[in-house]
């Protein structure tokens, strides 16, 4: 659980350009904007996104800088998905609100599953606890 701990995303965000093992072209600003208000709609939202550990343990495969950058781009298209207002199906309807995003979601994971590890699902768990519990998620 240490690699989620600190002050930023790391990988993410902060003054040094790109982080090891990144390709050239990849900017880690780029993913960082896409992925900015997620911790914000997701707690808005909380008890009506019955896949959130899912989407955090995307979260966390995204910053982790062990994740191959093809897979953070497709986990980054996901979790933009969520966190954008234009869907294809409204937030707001009740009942079916979330079924849009949790279908990218699915076939995100379905593609590059395998990279979300036992650690980011624990992070999952332990961010969505203190989340549940209105405080700050580590590492955020």
């Amino acid at each position: 659980m240490e690699r989620f701990a600190g002050s930023g995303v790391w990988g993410l965000t902060g003054s040094a350009g790109r982080c090891a093992g990144e390709s050239p072209g990849e900017d880690p600003r780029d993913a960082a904007h896409a992925l900015r208000g997620f911790w914000a709609k997701l707690a808005r939202s909380l008890a009506r996104v019955p896949f959130a550990e899912d989407l955090v343990a995307a979260y966390y495969c995204v910053i982790d800088r062990n994740t191959p950058p093809q897979v953070r781009a497709t986990l980054i298209g996901a979790l933009a998905y969520f966190v954008l207002p234009a869907d294809a199906v409204p937030d707001i309807l009740a009942g079916l609100g979330f079924t849009d995003d949790a279908a990218v979601l699915v076939a995100a994971l379905k593609l590059v599953g395998g990279h979300v590890t036992l650690a980011h699902r624990a992070a999952a768990r332990a961010a969505l606890a203190r989340l549940g519990r209105g405080e700050r998620p580590e590492g955020v």
